[in-house]
């Protein structure tokens, strides 16, 4: 047992270290140029989950179609991205890594082009479609890259640089987005990635060169039963999310089939895979408790993340009115300061272990959902909007660098692509449960306490039939008949009540993702040491 433990991923106890040599690989060119490379190539696919958000209604206008319809053209991109990324590691044996990484990105720039000249809603589905495989590989294959050409005692730096890309790139999107729609055209979207999608494929084939211990594998019988499994388990686990909330959830006989089939695929493809000679996801890296509870950990991050990304926003948008780029502006603040404190907790990394400062981090995510769900309310100012953003991307920074490098701790280099892409894969999933979980619970909280509310203020209540009466007569005092004035003030009251029963509602799920982090702040303390600047390697004793 212990053999197949270390043959598939290695145990707590093994150094992440290359195959013995005298000398350790190191690439030609300077690393740091090779980390600008990979996360300028991850930056454009991060980006291009949350750009086109906003431009929905201005594409569905353009195209023909309806709102509704409109939605495909993100669910399409993100149902494609993460099917390809636990792939991702397979794939990257049977090409080779470096290319597999320039295909990957080759695809994701011409898919790009191609969104852009869409004629039809058909065609920048299916556009839309290959985009997201292509942008699959990419996540996984950049941090892989940086794993394997940084030594130890910089990994946490390297990855600080794949983090600030990975956390800051799905803030910016929506305000980009927003922008370019507004003073140019939907269309520019994905044009934008056209240059930066050459010089980045320029650069991956002049400056990146595969290890000795990544080179392309021998040819295999491919795992035609494991592919359909998860082809079909990700893809309806991924619509399902993306359209439950729209089709009433269990009420749409659509989201139930959805349902069975991801169930039903999601719960075989791991079995069957365990009993596979050449396994199309290495299962059994599960087995290492560090890289199982690393990605358990990764997952929340990702429903936090964008749990807290979607709610401020809308809440500022749709209760107190801001525009989408005023609303963009209240997360720049955290933007900004990811941008400083990456790089403080990747160098932390090479001194302190990286089970204290995810512990740290998920201390600190727990009390900024607290406060946030304590001072939320209808008369929150912009600065403190901004304030709550910063206070909650404090815990972000400390998480996803020291998440990285726990989950390979014990874990053989040869293993770097599997890591990476399982790692990425459960962070895109988390993302995507995170944003459906948050948009269901404020529904149906919203409704929970409106119908609280509503049984408190009827005309027969004193206190509200003074404030309505009062309403009533400065309203009449405007220049309005009496009874025009008091349906104005009825109706007032009734919008006032929705507001408040939808404000108590993003407070309810506030305090729902500070409980979700402080359960994480205990398992902090149940993974395996690693050693300061190990990069990965197990500490002894």
């Amino acid at each position: 047992m212990r053999a197949e433990l270390e043959s598939s991923g290695g145990t707590a106890a093994t150094p992440r270290i290359p195959p013995p040599g005298k000398i350790p690989w190191r690439p030609k060119v300077n690393p740091w140029l090779i980390a600008v490379v990979v996360a300028m190539a991850a930056f454009m696919e991060f980006l291009d989950t949350s750009i086109a958000n906003v431009a929905l209604p201005y594409m569905a206008g353009n195209l023909g179609a309806t709102n509704d319809e409109s939605t495909w053209i993100l669910t399409s991109y993100l149902a494609s991205n993460a099917i390809v990324l636990p792939l991702s590691g397979w794939l990257a044996g049977y090409l080779g890594r470096k290319r597999f990484f320039m295909v990957c990105l080759a695809l994701f720039t011409l898919s790009s082009l191609l969104c852009g000249l869409a004629p039809n809603l058909g065609a920048i589905i299916l556009f839309r479609t290959l985009q997201g495989a292509g942008g699959g590989g990419l996540q996984p294959m950049a941090q892989a890259i940086l794993a394997d050409t940084f030594p130890p005692q910089q990994r946490g730096l390297a990855f600080a640089v794949f983090g600030v890309t990975a956390v800051v790139a799905p803030t910016i999107g929506p305000t980009f987005g927003g922008w370019i729609t507004d003073n140019y055209s939907w269309r520019w979207i994905f044009y934008i990635n056209i240059p930066v999608g050459i010089l980045a494929l320029f650069l991956v084939y002049k400056l990146i060169e595969d290890p000795p211990w990544t080179k392309r594998a021998a040819v295999v019988k491919l795992d035609y039963i494991g592919i359909g499994l998860l082809a079909l388990g990700v893809g309806a686990l991924q619509v399902l999310l993306d359209k439950g909330q729209e089709d009433d959830w269990f009420g749409s006989q659509f989201i139930v089939t959805l349902t069975i089939i991801a169930v039903v695929c999601l719960v075989a493809l791991p079995i069957w895979e365990l009993f596979q000679k050449a396994p199309i996801i290495d299962v059994r890296l599960f087995t290492n408790f560090n890289f199982l509870g690393a990605n358990v950990m990764m997952f929340v991050l990702g429903i936090l993340l964008f749990a807290a990304l979607v709610m401020i926003p809308q809440f500022l948008q749709t209760l107190l009115g801001y525009t989408s780029t005023l609303a963009g502006l209240v997360l720049s603040g955290g933007g900004l300061l990811l941008l400083f404190l990456m790089p403080v907790v990747g160098t932390l990394t090479g001194k302190i272990q990286a089970r204290y400062l995810i512990a740290v981090g998920w201390l600190a995510l727990s009390i900024a959902m607290f406060y946030t769900s304590r001072t939320l309310d209808l008369q929150i100012s912009f600065r403190h909007a901004s304030v709550l953003r910063i206070v909650q991307v404090v815990g972000f920074g400390f998480l996803f660098v020291p998440i990285t490098l726990v989950s390979y701790v014990g874990m053989p280099a040869e293993k770097s692509n599997s890591v990476a892409g399982l790692l990425n894969f459960m962070r895109n999933i988390g993302s995507s449960i995170g944003t459906s979980m948050v948009t269901t619970l404020i529904a149906r909280r919203a409704q929970v306490h409106q119908a609280y509310l509503t049984a408190h203020i009827t005309p027969a209540h004193p206190s509200f039939l003074q404030s309505v009466n009062a309403l009533a007569r400065h309203l009449m005092a405007s220049g309005l008949d009496s009874t025009m004035a008091l349906r104005q003030a009825y109706g007032r009251a009734y919008r006032e009540t929705i507001a408040q029963a939808t404000t108590l509602a993003y407070i309810d799920t506030f305090s729902v993702l500070a409980g979700g982090a402080a359960i994480m702040f205990l398992l902090s303390f149940f993974l395996k040491k690693n050693e300061p600047g190990g990069g990965g390697e197990a500490a002894v004793g």
